[in-house]
Parts: C-alpha cells; structure tokens; sequence
C-alpha cells in the first residue's frame, strides 16, 4: 500500500514511542529523527491553532534533502478555552487530572507533512469523556506510570485511560498522539 510515497524517505519527527508504534502500523519504512525545539507558541492562539502551530515550527527545524517527507506532530488537551500541554512536574499532572476528572475534552493533534515541494498541515479532533477519579485513583496512576511527556498528563493505552474513560467521539489513536487514519489519507493522496 501507499505505494504513491516509495520514492520518498519517510521521516518521522517524533521521540514519541507511541507514534513510532502507530507509524509501523501503517507497513512503511521510516527513519526517526528528532530535533529539539521549543514547544512554545503564541499566547494569542487557541485550540487547532496551537497544535498546528506547533507541528509546523516542529518541521521547520529540519533540512530536508530532495527525496525526503518529513511527518511532525504535536498533540494537546483542550478544556474550558485553556490548553494542558505536558505536566512540568507530579504536582502539575495531578493538578490536570484533578480538573479533567468527571469532564468532557478535546484532545487534538496537528500534524504536517513536509517535501522540499510542499506541506500539508491538518487537525483532528477527539471528545473525550472522563469518569470521576478520586484522590487515590489519580495518586496510583501517577506512582505507577510516567505521564510527564503526555499531554493532558495521561495515556488513554494505559491504567487509567482503562478506568477512566467512558467513551470517546473521534479517532482513539488520535487521543494516543497520532490520528494514523488520517494520515493514512492524506498519504494515500500525496502527489
């Protein structure tokens, strides 16, 4: 499949072992290559703005060669008009998962595809709906697993997305950092 992209050298800007995992899903070859910026963005963006934003300064970092396309991505929470990036620390992710307990948000990514010809960049969109946590729920799930490169300071592959969420409206791969259905399309119709 996708045989449209062969002739490229697929890049994957991402650290992200969960995008590394859903990108080998798609049965192409890719190289993972990652270059340090700031994740920081303008204060006057808000919701898709911000991810987007920040999937493209991500692509902007590299130097492609001819042959190459280039997939960067940035994930977020949104809730109540403010983003939940990744936790700075314990007391910042329990602080997050204390405010989306028992709540309805957005969890959206960004993602660009980049050639020395063009880019495309695009969102989607996930609701999703939390159960309650209470106190000891919050305290297991941050003694037990490392949410502090995630953003809303959860995994919804891991213990308490298990416990926790209720339902989803979208793409659950999106939630895990990368909406592969997507991207599986915009792919199969690159030219």
């Amino acid at each position: 499949m996708l045989d449209n992209i062969k002739k490229y050298h697929i890049i994957l800007g991402s650290q992200s072992p969960r995008r590394k995992e859903l990108l080998s899903g798609l049965d192409i070859d890719f190289e993972i290559r990652i270059v340090d910026i700031e994740e920081n963005f303008p204060k006057e963006m808000v919701g898709v703005e911000i991810p987007m934003h920040i999937a493209q300064k991500k692509a902007t970092a590299f130097t492609l060669k001819e042959n190459d396309l280039l997939i960067t991505a940035d994930t977020i929470v949104w809730f109540n008009g403010k983003v939940y990036s990744k936790p700075t620390d314990r007391n910042d992710a329990k602080n997050m998962l204390q405010i989306l307990s028992g709540q309805t948000h957005q969890v959206i990514t960004g993602v660009c595809i980049t050639t020395k010809e063009r880019q495309k960049i695009f969102h989607v969109i996930s609701d999703v709906h939390f159960s309650r946590f209470n106190e000891s729920e919050i305290d297991y799930y941050l003694d037990n697993y490392k949410p502090y490169d995630k953003a809303g300071s959860y995994g919804i592959q891991e213990w308490i997305g298990y416990i926790g969420v209720e339902s989803i409206e979208g793409s659950y791969f999106n939630v895990m950092g990368l909406p592969i259905q997507r991207l599986y399309t915009e792919l199969k119709h690159w030219r």
